[in-house]
């Protein structure tokens, strides 16, 4: 069992910063992988997955999705099982419930991830 407690949110100015921060704890083996996700209000009405921001091994290879892109940045500290995610230049768009997830397989969809926080909102305002 893999326990994620996230934390970091709030509410900012467009083109402000956030740096959300996930602690995990539990079986090592199932936090190998980790990721952020995030889900807009109108999403989760709709029933929708949550969307992929960025991902990371334990051995430090990451990936981002496009819409992270130069603006957000996953790290992580292995020695202390945390996740992190720097968020840069925010905009309104980014205004969304943000989770971590872990789990003992690579995948880039909310499917291959059977451990999750709870969230942490960030609100961005124009």
């Amino acid at each position: 069992q893999v326990q994620l407690v996230e934390s970091g949110g709030g509410s900012v100015q467009v083109g402000g910063s956030l740096r959300l921060s996930c602690v995990a704890s539990g079986d090592a083996d199932s936090t190998n992988y980790m990721g952020w996700f995030r889900q807009t209000p109108l999403a989760a009405r709709a029933g929708a997955a949550r969307a992929g921001i960025a991902f990371i091994r334990r051995n430090g290879d990451k990936w981002n999705v496009n819409t992270a892109q130069g603006r957000f940045i996953i790290s992580r500290d292995a020695a202390k099982n945390v996740l992190y995610l720097q968020m840069n230049d925010l905009l309104p768009e980014d205004t969304a419930m943000y989770y971590c997830a872990a789990g003992d397989s690579w995948s880039l969809a909310e499917k291959g991830y059977p451990y999750w926080g709870q969230g942490t909102q960030v609100t961005v305002s124009s």
